[in-house]
């Protein structure tokens, strides 16, 4: 990846196509802060009002609409791109796609893949009559069977992409002719709640005659899911990805955080740890993750809301234990940020430094802590820690108290506005 993630990538794919200051991401409350120091890492500025937080999943319509809701407010005259960030393309994609520009005053524009196999984890795009790029839209195709796929291969279908092109005045037309109700509620500032959850592809492609496909030739991943990572990565002589030992074992996929990993008499396989679960699985069933995770949100299951690494303005921070009474974190400080002055009411903390120096506001006190040195925390003090240094900060925190919930904190100062 270059020393970027699949994120930064894809803002580095818009940074190319525009100004920094007309970039909006649309995420989640729990993204938020991974999101702006992925962004920060890249040297750009971000303004809060760029970063849009979803209440909670609407699927891709809602998201999009209100990105150029945002957009149009600034400039309703833009030309839009939208990139899902789990894509992986080749250096000539951006020219292919700065070149269907010229379709967006009549067009909303998808990009088509060029299937290289009849795949059926990906929707496909009937073209129909040509234009002077691409062609206009048959027919959108849902996620097809192994025959069906190889069919549509056959015929000069194209893989849908998800990424689109199009002017806010040719978008909000369709939106207001197709959704109705989306429209109003962006345009009247109604309720998230009352938003219909529903894909750009549904809501609207499908039943507008004012759809064109762009033909991309650029290499193109849609890292949907842990076969597609198995199909760009490396492997070892028995097709094996990832770092294990592997006896009699061939064409898996492993990925382990911190522990070491043998397989023994395994083939097309999926074995993925993260610090919150464990997931096991055939390489060809890897599309059934998605409805893992539905029926885990069904049972109220809290692992799909609330995961041990947890970010922040200022880093993050890793749970890594927890008993009656007590509980362990690695907080992450990054070069230059600090906490909030604090205090809480019911918990006492003690900080062992492990890599990086300290800077501790304790009680008024100004104080360096070195690695392998520590610092108590009581109840009721007010502190804040900080990294003035040029690498990152590691600390263990260790929190013993009878309630250990993170709104026992009260914020007197804070650089993120938080107070």
């Amino acid at each position: 990846m270059n020393g970027h993630s699949l994120f930064q990538k894809t803002y580095l794919r818009a940074v190319e196509n525009s100004n920094p200051s007309d970039i909006y991401v649309v995420t989640n409350e729990l993204h938020h802060f991974l999101v702006k120091n992925q962004i920060n890492e890249l040297r750009y500025p971000i303004a809060d009002e760029q970063i849009l937080l979803e209440p909670s999943g609407k699927n891709t319509l809602p998201a999009i609409a209100w990105g150029v809701t945002e957009i149009a407010k600034k400039n309703p005259d833009s030309v839009i791109m939208v990139f899902p960030s789990d894509h992986l393309l080749g250096a000539s994609a951006g020219e292919e796609l700065r070149s269907a520009v010229p379709l967006c005053e009549h067009y909303l524009v998808t990009f088509g893949i060029i299937p290289d196999s009849p795949h059926t984890g990906y929707g496909y795009i009937a073209p129909g009559n040509p234009l002077e790029k691409g062609f206009q839209v048959h027919e959108f195709k849902e996620k097809p069977d192994e025959d069906t796929a190889r069919q549509y291969v056959k015929d000069g279908y194209f893989w849908n992409s998800g990424m689109f092109l199009f002017s806010v005045q040719v978008f909000m037309n369709e939106l207001i002719r197709y959704q109705p109700i989306i429209a109003d509620i962006f345009e009247k500032g109604g309720s998230w709640d009352e938003l219909p959850s529903v894909s750009i592809d549904y809501g609207i492609l499908e039943h507008s005659n004012n759809v064109a496909v762009v033909p991309l030739s650029s290499s193109w991943s849609d890292l949907g899911n842990f076969n597609a990572w198995y199909e760009i990565s490396g492997k070892d002589a028995c097709d094996n990805s990832g770092n294990c030992m592997a006896i009699e074992s061939y064409g898996n996929f492993v990925t382990t955080k911190d522990r070491f990993a043998a397989l023994i008499g395994i083939k097309d396989t999926i074995v993925v740890e993260t610090c919150d679960a464990l997931l096991v699985c055939r390489r060809d069933m890897a599309e059934r993750v998605g409805d893992l995770v539905k029926d885990l949100k069904k049972q109220g299951n809290p692992i799909t809301e609330i995961h041990r690494l947890v970010y922040r303005p200022w880093g993050s921070y890793l749970g890594l234990e927890t008993g009656p009474g007590f509980q362990i974190k690695r907080l992450t400080v990054n070069p230059g940020m600090r906490l909030s002055l604090q205090r809480h009411h019911h918990r006492s903390e003690h900080w062992v430094v492990v890599h990086g120096t300290a800077d501790v506001e304790l009680d008024g006190k100004q104080l360096f802590v070195r690695p392998g040195e520590s610092t108590f925390v009581p109840a009721g003090v007010m502190h804040r820690l900080g990294n003035s240094g040029k690498i990152p900060l590691e600390v263990i925190e260790v929190q013993i108290g009878e309630y250990l919930e993170e709104d026992d904190i009260e914020r007197t100062e804070d650089d993120f506005k938080r107070v």
